[in-house]
């Protein structure tokens, strides 16, 4: 942390990133080191006009943003914030009326297109233009439920946005859409890198919904007059333009073409960086553009991981740190349980919507708390490895080792999971852990014209007891198919 008895003001970033689960503000150096890092949970109400339906308020959400911005700035009041950005979840949008007030927030998990989802009458042929396989998960179908249920919301819709171009508005007055944020929509030609009006067509969507596009890493304007008023920034300070969660959170880690990256967070992507537009046969994987010009970005999902193995945190160590569980799943020596929780795997047609835990009966006195959690971290290994799989199936993979970032692998025992499993040195780079956050960062260090800094390796895990792995991925195969029985 940064001596506040330092009367040199230090120049700093500040870096919003709003996810699935929470909300994070941060100061950040352009070496990337964070100085003081809030973190706030997203407030979600269900919405009782669709069977699965949920919304946020963006004006709550601003609320949070801004009073925990003064938190950040009062830690170190010597710093000189130079420039803003932001980064959120992929597929969640803000609608916003003529004058740009926000009317609503859908989150990525808002599931009220549903219904609607027989409109597409071509599902390869919007495959084949938006990179992944149209459902209600995009911002498409969102605006589509929204338009058919909440008649008096749609009727001042003037645009929308993504949540993070929608952070980046309220800075700077300047609403615009960034492409990877686009590549989600279902309105937006990947290979091209342009909106399109048949695609508009398809849903019945005005085209001019759609605000112009920008690129990550370039300017968007400089902080509102009123806003740096009260955060007590220079007008000068630049807003500058992020994108969409894991392809930021990529961009920490500097892989080059044709690296596969495990972003471990509340879900998990895997995904490998491409120079030519490429989609999958059997339309199983996404295909996004990155945060610069050039790639594409292959990947299979695995669905909620990290969620689930927050969520189990909270249930069996509720007071304990994640230092507790790795020393006592070091401390495991036979393992006692399997669990299969909802993962998905591209090859599947439907996910698992019931999961649970299998272990022999009576229930054994050396049972602990720890045999569940590392069922739920073999699970998300498992689970990554049958993902990585079809990704290699579209793409091959030959180099050597894979990254990984995310909060997830801060877990070294899943580290070791994925590099025993998937026969790969695992690397993680010292930026791993708030990946997304550094990664605003660099983008910020990009718009500025200055270099930035090269992660550094802080550990390689090295594949062996490969067989006796494989034995145990069997065994997890098994009880998966065990769940999928009960789901049919």
């Amino acid at each position: 942390m940064m001596d506040k008895r330092s009367n040199q003001r230090q120049n700093a970033y500040l870096v919003i990133d709003i996810g699935t689960g929470n909300v994070r503000v941060a100061s950040v150096l352009p070496t990337g080191n964070i100085l003081c890092l809030k973190r706030e949970n997203v407030h979600y109400e269900k919405d009782t006009d669709y069977p699965d339906a949920i919304f946020f308020s963006p004006d709550r959400l601003w609320q949070q943003i801004i009073e925990m911005t003064q938190q950040v700035l009062q830690d170190a009041d010597n710093l000189n914030i130079t420039a803003i950005t932001a980064t959120s979840q992929r597929e969640g949008v803000v609608v916003l009326d003529e004058q740009g007030k926000a009317l609503i927030g859908m989150s990525n998990h808002d599931n009220r297109g549903r219904e609607w989802e027989h409109l597409i009458k071509d599902k390869s042929a919007v495959y084949a233009t938006t990179g992944r396989y149209p459902t209600a998960l995009f911002s498409a179908l969102k605006l589509v439920g929204l338009r058919e249920r909440k008649k008096a919301i749609w009727q001042k819709a003037a645009s929308f946005t993504s949540i993070s171009d929608w952070v980046e508005f309220m800075f700077c007055d300047t609403l615009a859409y960034e492409h990877s944020q686009a590549s989600e929509t279902l309105l937006y030609d990947i290979k091209k890198g342009h909106w399109s009006e048949d695609l508009c067509k398809v849903f019945n969507l005005p085209f001019n919904l759609l605000p112009p596009l920008v690129s990550s890493g370039s300017i968007k304007g400089r902080v509102r007059s009123a806003i740096g008023e009260i955060l007590h920034m220079a007008p000068d300070t630049l807003v500058v333009t992020g994108g969409s969660d894991t392809q930021v959170a990529i961009k920490s880690v500097a892989p080059t073409l044709d690296d596969v990256v495990i972003v471990s967070g509340t879900t998990t992507p895997i995904v490998k960086l491409i120079n030519t537009y490429t989609v999958d046969e059997k339309e199983r994987t996404w295909t996004n553009r990155h945060i610069d010009s050039d790639t594409f970005i292959l990947e299979a999902n695995a669905g909620v991981t990290g969620l689930n193995y927050q969520r189990l945190k909270e249930i069996f160590y509720p007071n304990e740190d994640y230092a507790v569980i790795e020393n006592e799943l070091t401390a495991i020596s036979y393992h006692q349980c399997m669990a299969s929780l909802g993962s998905l795997l591209a090859d599947e047609k439907s996910p698992l919507t019931k999961g649970g835990f299998i272990f022999h009966a009576p229930v054994s006195h050396q049972l602990t708390r720890g045999d569940f959690v590392w069922a739920i971290l073999w699970d998300i290994a498992c689970s990554i490895y049958e993902n990585y799989k079809t990704l290699c199936s579209v793409r091959p993979h030959t180099k050597n080792y894979i990254l990984a970032c995310g909060g997830g692998v801060q877990s070294r025992t899943l580290r070791r999971f994925l590099a025993h499993l998937l026969n790969k040195d695992i690397i993680i780079r010292d930026t791993y852990w708030q990946s997304s956050v550094v990664g605003g960062a660099f983008l910020c260090n990009q718009a500025l014209n200055r270099p930035i800094a090269s992660p550094n390796t802080s550990e390689k895990i090295v594949p062996q007891d490969r067989e006796q792995y494989l034995a145990l991925y069997q065994e997890w195969q098994q009880v998966r198919n065990t769940f999928k029985k009960i789901n049919t």
